[in-house]
């Protein structure tokens, strides 16, 4: 949290020699207090212009009172011209092990219930309800309507039509049954 600024030139030609707060206008113990806050060089790393002179805000409200105290013409805005907010570098403590390993593994455990939640309604990929009996009826009733249609460009007689139709609908039945059974013995199986 930002608890002092860094002073502008503004600021620092006003407490210098002949500026407008000069001895006479300042209390002894503000003005010596604000010095030594302007002599001190703070380092920064990120800063390129190198050391920074650091002023806190409890000496800028200080001269803040004083200013007003005195009904100055010179105000706090003007002299704070060109200063910043001096806002420290934010050290980072290391991680614990623990709890980055403990951390690790939740978010393994979060991600497999969100995955399981998302997939919980799909049912073409789960070996486990590979289909029922209502829907083996649907699908060779689709391939008997498929292979009638598909065999009116091969055959022209109405009879080798169903015939062709009820061979294709065989072959995906027992398809479908094969499939089925293995689902079942899988299952019997993990019991």
């Amino acid at each position: 949290m930002a608890s002092s600024l860094v002073a502008g030139e503004r600021l620092v030609r006003a407490l210098g020699p002949g500026g407008e707060l000069g001895p006479e206008n300042l209390p002894r113990k503000l003005r010596a207090e604000l010095e030594a806050a302007l002599g001190e060089n703070h380092k920064s790393g990120d800063s390129p212009g190198g050391p920074r002179r650091l002023v806190s805000f409890g000496l800028i409200r200080d001269l803040h009172q004083h200013l007003r105290e005195r009904d100055s013409t010179l105000y706090l805005h003007e002299l704070l011209e060109g200063s910043e907010i001096y806002l420290p570098d934010v050290v980072k403590p290391p991680r614990n092990p623990e709890l980055v390993a403990r951390l690790e593994k939740i978010k393994i455990q979060l991600a497999n219930e969100e995955y399981k939640r998302i997939t919980r309604n799909i049912t073409c990929q789960d070996s486990r309800h590979g289909g029922t009996l209502s829907d083996l009826g649907k699908e060779v009733a689709a391939a008997f309507v498929c292979g009638y249609l598909g065999s009116q460009y091969i055959f022209t007689e109405m009879a080798s039509r169903v015939l062709a139709a009820l061979i294709v609908a065989s072959v995906v039945g027992m398809a479908e049954l094969y499939v089925m059974v293995r689902a079942m013995e899988g299952e019997l199986g993990e019991l």
